[in-house]
């Protein structure tokens, strides 16, 4: 067997990345054997163990940039990571380590860097994370989801960025029949358009609030509703279920909810909008404001010049701007129809497969013993 690490989490967008790659590369080698890394205190704790992936859970914390004497756990954290890792190395030795970013990822970058073991990146969003940037020079390749972030990686190797898109488990072949997928939500099998409303894992109060008042005004006629609530949120809105408007807690999988979908109000994360595409689905972002660097909104506004979705900063979400969004899209087929041609043409669906292929050029390239 042949051990690849992956170090990254903290948050999904951080480490469904990863497991979308190692299934890809067990799909194409059954002799790799995917290894985690990540955080006690990240999604990582509820995800990985329900996959298949062995994997460990270090005291990681990252780093506190307000309350600064919080740095003190990070410092000890990652004292304790190292040694950790360093046993597990000593035990078997990473052909390669794969960063999916966030704070999850530094220290099992940092180790290979000292042990000189190859190392490669995969970098989500359009302004990729400090630990990205920090890494990039000793990584032999940094796969990009958005081509726009080469500009802000000033220090890597010639041609170590490549272009790939997101790895994200991709649609099935052939597509669900969208009649038969409208059918499961109880939508009549033709007609009008399914809008999917979706703020992440996590749910967005932002958007649940906006969307709880544009129901009770009243829908455009003909308009169907996949809602995802989160769970911490559900019980405020679940009153709001019709026979328009479906309402659910978390949507799993939400494979279902795409299958039915025209056109998605969602968040900006690089993996939202990866799968949403992939699908061919266009989409309304609302950017996360709160988000890093502000990155989600970069996001947004880099699709939204591509032709594949439009942007609504947070502080402009009212009902009114949705209401006229949405009626406009509709009223005008043509224009529903160009966003997504554009978002079929930023989808990578294989991105997986393909940054796999890399990964194993570079283990087959390592010299034997």
């Amino acid at each position: 067997m042949t051990r690849i690490v992956f170090a990254g989490g903290g948050t999904g967008g951080h480490l469904y990345p990863g497991i979308a790659i190692a299934r890809a590369l067990v799909r194409a080698r059954p002799s790799i054997e995917p290894f985690f890394v990540g955080a006690q205190r990240g999604i990582e704790r509820e995800v990985l163990p329900k996959t298949e992936f062995p994997h460990v859970l270090l005291d990681l914390h990252p780093l506190y940039r307000q309350a600064v004497w919080n740095n003190a756990k990070t410092l000890a954290g990652a004292s304790s990571a190292w040694k950790r890792i360093a046993a597990l190395a000593r035990q078997e030795r990473p052909a390669v380590v794969v960063g999916t970013g966030g704070y999850a990822a530094g220290i099992m970058l940092a180790y290979s860097v000292v042990h000189r073991i190859p190392m490669v990146q995969q970098a989500g969003d359009s302004v990729p994370g400090l630990t990205a940037r920090l890494f990039s020079r000793w990584s032999r390749e940094i796969y990009l989801n958005f081509p726009e972030a080469a500009a802000r990686l000033t220090r890597h190797h010639e041609g170590s960025l490549i272009d790939t898109g997101a790895p994200i488990e991709p649609p099935p072949d052939p597509r669900p029949d969208r009649r038969a997928a409208r059918d499961a939500w109880k939508f009549p099998p033709s007609g009008g358009k399914v809008l999917l409303v979706y703020g992440g894992s996590q749910g967005s109060l932002a958007i649940n609030r906006v969307m709880a008042e544009w129901i009770e005004r009243g829908l455009p006629q003909d308009l169907y509703i996949v809602w995802g609530t989160g769970r911490a949120t559900y019980d405020q809105f679940a009153h709001c279920e019709s026979e328009r408007v479906r309402v659910r807690d978390y949507l799993a999988p939400v494979a279902d909810a795409y299958a039915a979908t025209d056109l998605a109000l969602s968040r900006a994360g690089a993996m939202t909008t990866a799968e949403l595409f992939s699908w061919g689905i266009p989409a309304i972002l609302v950017p996360l404001p709160s988000a890093a660097a502000d990155h989600q909104t970069t996001n947004a506004e880099t699709l939204e010049r591509a032709g594949a979705a439009i942007c609504i900063p947070q502080i402009q979400l009212t009902v009114e701007r949705i209401d006229a969004t949405i009626r406009r899209l509709l009223e005008q087929p043509k224009m529903l129809a160009d966003l997504s041609e554009n978002a079929v043409a930023r989808a990578r669906p294989h991105a997986a497969e393909e940054i796999a292929r890399h990964i194993l050029a570079i283990v087959d390239q390592a010299p034997s013993g």
